[in-house]
This record gives structure tokens, sequence and C-alpha cells, in this order.
């Protein structure tokens, strides 16, 4: 069995719900605030501890009150924070969220996410069987620097580009496996994309992003379920009808999900239809990371759809 490492965002979310988002301008009566732990990084990485692999967490936190409580939760998680570093003379990452009829709208402070450098992620040591993940809330430097590391080693690569930004071919090619939404997937290929077009325009646009063929790009698309390029070919997931109440960090339980199911050594395929599942469990609860589903969770859900009508 190999082990989960995720370089990437640690934050603290402070949540306001609300009837409807405010237009540009306006101020709206909120209904709640609330805080959970979340950053995408810290998301993917208790996804994947949750799900039962060994997860190592690579970042920063700020010196603040936060940064304590965030540390807390995580390592109440089962995740492994001894490469986590606590950051004098900046603050923790900070994310407001305006959550509207389970839809939501997120402004992120990097903090201390800003200050993770290459020297943080050379200090892991990745094996052959290892999946190493990041996403787009570290500075993209780091990232490649983590890659490099990470597929010298012969561990797999797993890259969500969000929140989305232009990148040049020198990270992509090494990339092992994209998992990115459709307006993600649109910003890099430079195509409107929308979440109702046919699952043929997402493969069409993956293939026009592939550098090299046998990388994998995986088009998460909500309720709609997935659709993926796997060797040449379309790989498609169901969404499944559940009442959705928060989608933050669905996309993060999906990533640390299909990590998680890699380095047991689970076929990519069945990777990503487990971590379909994951993340319907996940869209149902408040908050990001304390949303991410455990393993049983998951188990119950496969047990009923077994046993229910064929």
């Amino acid at each position: 069995m190999g082990r989960v490492f995720v370089a990437g965002s640690i934050n603290m979310d402070v949540v306001a719900t609300a009837e409807r988002h405010p237009r540009i301008g306006e101020t709206v009566a909120g209904e709640a605030v609330l805080y959970f732990p979340g950053g995408k990084g810290a998301n993917q990485a208790v996804a994947s501890a949750k799900l039962g692999m060994p997860t190592t967490l690579i970042g920063r936190l700020g010196t603040d009150a936060f940064g304590q409580e965030l540390r807390t939760f995580l390592a109440a998680q089962g995740v492994d924070l001894t490469f986590v570093k606590d950051t004098a003379g900046t603050h923790s990452g900070t994310a407001i969220i305006t959550i509207a009829n389970a839809d939501n709208t997120v402004v992120v402070v990097p903090g201390a996410n800003a200050r993770v450098d290459a020297e943080d992620v050379a200090a892991p040591v990745l094996a052959k069987g290892d999946v190493a993940v990041s996403q787009f809330e570290i500075p993209l430097p780091t990232i490649a620097a983590f890659f490099k590391r990470a597929r010298t080693a012969g561990a797999t690569t797993i890259l969500n580009p969000a929140p989305a930004k232009q990148i040049g071919s020198e990270l992509l090619d090494l990339v092992d496996i994209l998992i990115l939404n459709e307006t993600e997937l649109g910003l890099l290929t430079g195509r409107e994309l929308k979440d109702s077009d046919a699952y043929e325009a997402f493969i069409d646009a993956a293939r026009s992003l592939q550098t090299r063929e046998d990388q994998i790009i995986c088009v998460t698309l909500g309720k709609r379920g997935t659709v993926a390029l796997v060797n040449g070919s379309m790989h498609f997931d169901r969404g499944r009808a559940v009442k959705a109440v928060d989608s933050t960090g669905a996309g993060d339980c999906f990533v640390g999900a299909v990590a998680a199911l890699l380095a047991d050594g689970q076929p990519i395929q069945a990777a990503m239809s487990y971590a379909n599942i994951a993340a319907s469990i996940c869209v149902q609860r408040m908050g990001a990371a304390p949303s991410m589903p455990t393993v049983e969770e998951v188990k119950a859900v496969l047990a009923a759809e077994r046993g229910g009508p064929r």
C-alpha cells in the first residue's frame, strides 16, 4: 500500500449563509456565521485520511488562533502534520464563503499558504506507489518542485488546478492525473464550456489539453457526475440524486478519494467511481473538511446500491 502526500493550502472557512447571493453593490441579510476548517490542501488530505489511507499534509499555518484550531482539527482526523510549519509574521489562510441555495461564492486570502516553498516540499521522502497531490492555493513553482520530486521517486501526481489560472505545458507535463471542473477546463483550453454541454465536448477539450497520451483528465460536473479521458477512451460515472446542503469541498473530497484509492492499488476507473460516491455524501453536510465521509459511510452507500433493484 502506498501513501498520499498533499502539498497545499490550509484555511479557516468563515461561512455566511443567506437566502440568496447579493448582487454587485447590494447588501442582503444573512442567516448565520459559521467557522469550518478548510483549504483545498487540508480538505483533500482529510478526505484521504478518513478513507483509511496514511496521509501526510505539507503546508504552512500562521501563529494565530486559527492556526492552532486548524492544527488540532487536522490531527484529530488522522492527518500527519509532520511537515506543516508554523510561520511567524503572517496569518493563517482564510476563506470568506457565502452559501445560498447550496451554491457558494468564495474569496480566499492566502496568508501563510503563499509562503509554502520548494524547501517545504523537499522534506518528505516519497516512494514508488505513493500519490502526490496539489492544487492552486500555493505557489506554482512549489507545485512544480513537488511534482518533479514525486515523478523521480516513481509516485503518481494528481493536480487539481483550482482556483483556475493559466499555466504552461511545463507544469502540465509533470501531471499524471488532472482533475478539474468545466470552468477550469474551459479556462485552460480557451473554450466556452457549460456544465450542461454534451459529455463529448468535455472529452474533446480534454484531448486538446493532454501533453501525452497516457495522461488522465477527469472533469467533475456536480449532479451530472464525472467524465474522464482514460487511455484514449471516455469513462463516465453518473451523478447521484441527493439533497445538497453545501457544495463547498465536494471537488476536494473527490480528489482526496481518488488519491486514497490509487494509493491502495485500485485502478483509476474504480477510484473515480468510488470518489463520486464519497463526494455525493460530502454535499449533504455543511462545511468543507468536516463534511468528508468515512470509509464506513461510503461502504454503506455501496452496499445499499448493490442490494437495490438492478
